[in-house]
Order: C-alpha cells, then structure tokens, then sequence
C-alpha cells in the first residue's frame, strides 16, 4: 500500500473510531476482548482499505467491514466458551455532561441489546447513530422496507425486555 493511502487510512480511522469502539462494546463483555475485537476490525479495514471505491461514505463502509467483522468474530466465539460479564469495568464513550441517571439508562440499554441476536444488535446501534433506513439497508445489505420491518419489531422486543 502506497504511504499517501496508508496516511489517509490513518486519518480515516482516527476520526472513525469511536463507531468501531461501539460496535466492540455491543459485541464484547470485557476489556481483553473488547481490544481483541478492535484490533481484528481494524486489521478487517486495513485489508480491505485499497477496495474502497468511495461509492459510499468511509463511516457507512466502516460500519458495514467492522459489524460483518464482529458478527463473525461473535458467532465464532459463541461455539466456544462463554466469556463472563464485568460489570465493574465501563467500555463506552461517555459524555463528558453524563449523570448518574443517563449512565445508568445506557446500562439498562446496552444489557438489553445483548439479548438481541446478531443483526438486530446491528440494526439497533446504526439506528441510536441516526442512520436513515437507506444507509442501514446499505450497510447491513437488506432492502430499506425489511430494515424497516426488522427495526419495528427489535423496538418491540426491546420494550418487552425493558419492561417486562
């Protein structure tokens, strides 16, 4: 790969990383795994970088290379053994202006979109990044009506799963 586009690759990633920070989070319940699943995305992106024609933005194909990266990783991991949840450690982004009572909504949130199955984690993390149901469509590669679809039925889920 040529320096001009490993230099931009670099930039790219730098001002993308938080989406693939998320993405680990949603698919990871420690900090090891969490660094494990980073790193394997990122070397995902690496791989694939010199293939990105730029027909979509660089967030939209990053989020589409690290999701397929983590649903592989996780449902790989999921044959083998189960890893244990920390609850002790926070994995997240935070706001610098978060109270008590958000962090503890983003819990709630998170532990219940761990109970959802692979794609409708997906679907869930691009829907809280305001994504529009086309580039959900375009990033999870399903038709804009079936995200749609899906994205109706997880809201239901999740409101069962939150309030039983």
């Amino acid at each position: 790969m040529s320096q001009q586009l490993e230099a931009e690759f670099v930039k790219q990633l730098e001002e993308n990383q938080n989406i693939v920070h998320k993405i680990c989070r949603l698919y990871t319940n420690d900090k090891d795994s969490h660094n494990d699943l980073f790193q394997e995305v990122t070397i995902q992106l690496w791989k694939a970088y010199p293939k990105f024609r730029g027909d979509a933005k660089f967030s939209t194909w990053m989020y589409r290379v690290a999701l397929n990266t983590a649903i592989t990783l996780y449902r790989k991991s999921t044959r083998r053994v189960k890893t244990t949840d920390y609850e002790s450690v926070q994995f997240k982004v935070t706001d610098l202006h978060e109270d008590d009572e958000s962090a503890e909504q983003l819990t709630l949130l998170y532990g219940a979109v761990k109970q959802l199955n692979d794609i409708e984690k997906a679907l869930v993390f691009l829907y809280l990044e305001d994504r529009n149901y086309r580039e959900i469509s375009e990033t999870l590669g399903i038709s804009e009506v079936n995200a749609r679809v899906k994205m109706n039925r997880v809201k239901t889920k999740l409101t069962n799963i939150i309030n039983p």
